[in-house]
Order: C-alpha cells, then sequence, then structure tokens
C-alpha cells in the first residue's frame, strides 16, 4: 500500500521545489513538446533531489578507449559483432559522447558501449561488478533498485544492484502525469522505493513512479522513429540533455557544442528538427550489426558466400530511409503499398548447397528468414493496433509491429501494449517478470473509466496521462540483438529462445521446434 508521511512529503515537496527551478532553467524551448515538457521536468527534478538526499560518494571514473575505430570487431555470444562509422575513426577526447558531463564518474559510453551493440547486457554487468562493484555503471541513483539502498557492505551491493545485474535494468523516476486519467491503488514493491514518499509517491495520483527498463542501445539511430520507450524525448538533443542531469546527476547542462558532438557520434535521427541537425555531417553515426556466427561451432561469414549482413550494408541503407517507409497502416508518404517481407539480408543463403556445417547453418538463417517474413498471425488484444483500427483480430505477421526494411523497428512512432508489461491473472507467457514492482492502476476518467490494469511498468501513460496508453512501449530496433541480452523493456526474456516462445504462446501462433530453432539463427545474425 502507498505510504503516507506527510510531514515527510512537506520536506520533500519544498526539495523538488527548490530543483525543479533548476530543471526548467536547463531545458531550452526548443527540446520540449507538449506530451514531454513535464515528465522531462519531473524526471530532472527527481534526480537532483536524490542527488542531494543520498548522495553517491563511492566509485571510480569510466575507463574509454582513446579512439572508437571506423570499424570494429567485438566478441558476442553468437560470434562477431561489428560497428562502422562512415566518416571515420572518433577520438573520444574530443567527443562528449565519452566525457564525464555530470558529478558521478559516468559518460554516455558508461551504460553504451560496443561490445554490447551500444547498448547493455546483464553479462557484461555482472562482469564489470567482479571486476570492480564501484564502476561508474553501479551508482545509486538509477543502477540501485532505489537511490535510498544500503551499499555498505559487499552482500548489500549485490542486493543494491540486483535487477541491474540480473536483468540489465536502469531505474526511472517519473512523475505521475497531472492530467492522468487514472489512480495508482496499489504498488506491491519489494524494494519500497515506489512506497516511500521521499523516494516514490505521495498518494495515488502524485509523486514519482519508480520503473525499470533496459537501456536502448545508440546506434543504428538513423532508422529511429522515435527516442526511450515510451517516446518522451523529442529528438537526440534532449536526451544528451537530459541523460546527463539525471543519469549522470550533471551540475550544470552540457554546452551545444557538447550535444552537437554527443548527437554526431550517434547519427541524427529522423525524430529531429531540422535547426539541431543542420551541423551534423552527412554520413555521420555509427551502425552495428552481427557480422559473423559460431553460435553453432562452425564460423559463417554473415556478409558474404549470399549473405549481406554486418554494418556497412545498413549504413548504406540509411540514405533510403524516411518515416513511414513501410507502415501498415498507410502512414507511408509515397503511397506504396505494404509488404510483411521485411528482410532480405540472406536470401542468398536459401540458395547454398552442400553438406557441410556452415551450408547447414545458412540454410537454418535463410529459413528463419522465411519464418519472421512470412508466418502469418493473428494479431488480438494489441492496444494501439486493435483498439486504433476498432477490429478484434488483425492478420498480421511479425512485420506487422517490425516493418522497417531489414531494420526490424515501426517506421513510424507507434507505441504498442504486447502484454510483457502485464502482471497478476495476465503475467506474459514465457516470461520472467520476477523482482519487478506491480503497480494496480484504476481509470478515473476517459473511455476506460472503471477499468484496472496491473503492469509492471505504466509505459507511455506516465508521459500522456492515458489510461489507453498504460503499458505501452516502442519497438526497438532488431540489429546487434546478439550482443545485447536479456530483450524487452523490462528484461524479462533471458534469450531468444524466450522471446520466439513468447510471441508462439501469446498470439497462438503454432510455431514447430524446427521453426523455433530457424527464428532463433536468423535473430542472431542480425
Amino acid at each position: 500500500m502507498l505510504v503516507k508521511d506527510f510531514a515527510v512529503q512537506l520536506g520533500l515537496a519544498a526539495l523538488l521545489a527548490s530543483v525543479s527551478n533548476f530543471c526548467f532553467a536547463q531545458t531550452s524551448p526548443n527540446v520540449a513538446t507538449a506530451n514531454s515538457a513535464a515528465p522531462l521536468q519531473g524526471e530532472v527534478a527527481h534526480a537532483q533531489a536524490m542527488k542531494q538526499l543520498f548522495p553517491d560518494t563511492t566509485g571510480s571514473s569510466q575507463n574509454t578507449p582513446a579512439a572508437i575505430p571506423q570499424t570494429e570487431m567485438d566478441a558476442d555470444p553468437s560470434g562477431q559483432l561489428a560497428s562502422f562509422q562512415p566518416n571515420g575513426a572518433t577520438q573520444t577526447s574530443q567527443n562528449a559522447f565519452f566525457q564525464n558531463l555530470g558529478t558521478n564518474g559516468r559518460t554516455c559510453f558508461t551504460c553504451h558501449q560496443g561490445p554490447d551493440g551500444w547498448g547493455l547486457s546483464a553479462q557484461h554487468a555482472q562482469q564489470r561488478f567482479a571486476a570492480d562493484p564501484n564502476d561508474p555503471l553501479f551508482r545509486l541513483f538509477d543502477g540501485a533498485t532505489c537511490p535510498s539502498d544500503d551499499v555498505s557492505t559487499p552482500a548489500a551491493q549485490q542486493a543494491a544492484y540486483q535487477l541491474l545485474l540480473q536483468k540489465g535494468l536502469i531505474r526511472i523516476g517519473l512523475p505521475v502525469p497531472s492530467n492522468a486519467q487514472f489512480q495508482i491503488t496499489n504498488v506491491n514493491d519489494p524494494y519500497n522505493c515506489n512506497t516511500n514518499p521521499v523516494t516514490g509517491l505521495t498518494s495515488a495520483t502524485a509523486g514519482t513512479v519508480s520503473i525499470y527498463r533496459r537501456p536502448l542501445p545508440s546506434t543504428n539511430l538513423a532508422f529511429d522513429s522515435t527516442i526511450m520507450w515510451d517516446g518522451r524525448e523529442p529528438d537526440l538533443f534532449s536526451q544528451a540533455l537530459d541523460a546527463t542531469l539525471t543519469h549522470a546527476q550533471g551540475a550544470a547542462a552540457p554546452t551545444q557544442d557538447q550535444l552537437q558532438q554527443a548527437v554526431t557520434f550517434e547519427g541524427c535521427t529522423t525524430a529531429k528538427t531540422p535547426q539541431q541537425c543542420a551541423n551534423t555531417p552527412a554520413g555521420a553515426g555509427i551502425f552495428t550489426a552481427q557480422f559473423s556466427d559460431d553460435s553453432t561451432g562452425p564460423t559463417v561469414n554473415l556478409t558474404g558466400a549470399g549473405g549481406n549482413g554486418g554494418p556497412v550494408a545498413i549504413s548504406q541503407n540509411a540514405a533510403n530511409f524516411f518515416i513511414g517507409i513501410n507502415d501498415p497502416f498507410g502512414n507511408n508518404p509515397t503511397g506504396a503499398p505494404f509488404s510483411l517481407a521485411i528482410f532480405n539480408v540472406f536470401d542468398g543463403f536459401a540458395n547454398q548447397t552442400g553438406g557441410g556445417p556452415v551450408n547447414a547453418q545458412q540454410q537454418a538463417i535463410a529459413r528463419g528468414q522465411a519464418v519472421f517474413n512470412n508466418t502469418p498471425i493473428n494479431i488480438t488484444g494489441v492496444a494501439g493496433i486493435n483498439d486504433a483500427l476498432n477490429q478484434p483480430t488483425v492478420a498480421g505477421g511479425c512485420g506487422t509491429c517490425h516493418d522497417t526494411p531489414n531494420v526490424g523497428n515501426h517506421s513510424v512512432a507507434a507505441p504498442l501494449d504486447i502484454g510483457v508489461a502485464d502482471a497478476g491473472p495476465k503475467a506474459p507467457p514465457a516470461l520472467d517478470i520476477s523482482g519487478l514492482p506491480v503497480f494496480t492502476l484504476q481509470c478515473t476518467a476517459g473511455p476506460l473509466t472503471g477499468q484496472v490494469f496491473q503492469v509492471t511498468d505504466p509505459g507511455r501513460a506516465l508521459i500522456t496521462g492515458q489510461c489507453a496508453d498504460i503499458g505501452k512501449v516502442k519497438g526497438p530496433i532488431l540489429r546487434g540483438l546478439a550482443a545485447r541480452a536479456p530483450y524487452f523493456h523490462n528484461g524479462a526474456a533471458a534469450t531468444l529462445m524466450d522471446v520466439v516462445n513468447f510471441y508462439d504462446q501469446r498470439f497462438g501462433i503454432g510455431f514447430t521446434d524446427q521453426q523455433k530453432s530457424d527464428l532463433v539463427a536468423f535473430l542472431s545474425t542480425l
């Protein structure tokens, strides 16, 4: 149940008021939107308040290589991952993405590293903790389950950072929207972060909601149609600014030159304003994809002998991408028809002949691509599709939600609720949501008045206040999947097979064991 200590609440309110002016002062008018301005300001205010209440005095600074080469090769669980910068190597001393702009030793590179597909894998979080529990990744504000956690002993540190270690999750603190159509009537929170008014909710309609999400990759962003899982950031400039003030707990905002440096490394996205990206060089950014596959033993080259994998091919695709390029709901500005044949990366593998293990794996990858492209799925109960179209069942496929050609995210901003955040009786099949808080939301206004939701994450509803957005998040870019387990926004799928099993059970697809194996083989090579 929610804790109500009004004396504490009044003290916290005064502190939040004192830092909210800081937040408003650092957010320039051209990076705020009607939907996201208040949540972003509240997120920054919460970070600054927690810095004052629970100062983090431990830890070292981020170690950073002198340069990120034009082509970087990294081992991952499926073979070799490659990253490519069309405009050449990046000298890290000259780019703010790799510089400490905050107060806790972090840089953007702390949570976005090449071996993890420029995201963060739970495996590498564990390795970094074992090597140095004071690594800048492990900070109280968002690396721990709550800023108030005890980290005075190794055992306490292990407990505090359990979600980061087990599922690669970072805590996000967002305010309950002032226009919310719902009340948060109950929270089952094993960490007492949401139920403590100092760090969390102060009533059913006010305070901070702590949710736990995977860091999204900072690569292939030329194809990004919306920024952050809940779409709360209007562009990468705003995202870099807010990340400095929250995750790095910066005492001051980055300069425009520093923001430009970070965005140049990432590559300006299509979710941008022309003025802000005017100084970003053509072809800037970094692109990442699997380069070779050795998951079954022999090494399969994904960039030759019929394969068109790897990051160079993706970088070449970027020039042709535009918002709505293959949107299934009629938003393609060219009027071109939608196609479920999303991927053709490994068409050539289907024609490989011979009885060797390399050919066998090539054929499995090609079969998996065909499963992705061709399997019919009866889409039901997906908020953002069935309700938006007023159709209880929509005939579709994997590409209905993963429609960007050879990339696999949605080509327009389309947050969807496929059930990953569900809890209680509707908890998703094949997924592990243990350790996550469960929120009970009751709709008190709007067309869903009276409905009750149990979720581990309210999703985009924390940005818009709309009950219709409860549980909605975006679908991420699929390239580089093998490097960044676990999967989904809440890390509920430990493996790609868990992902496949979830979809199979959720939509009653009826995959055979062979189809599942082939589909995993394909996804591992993206």
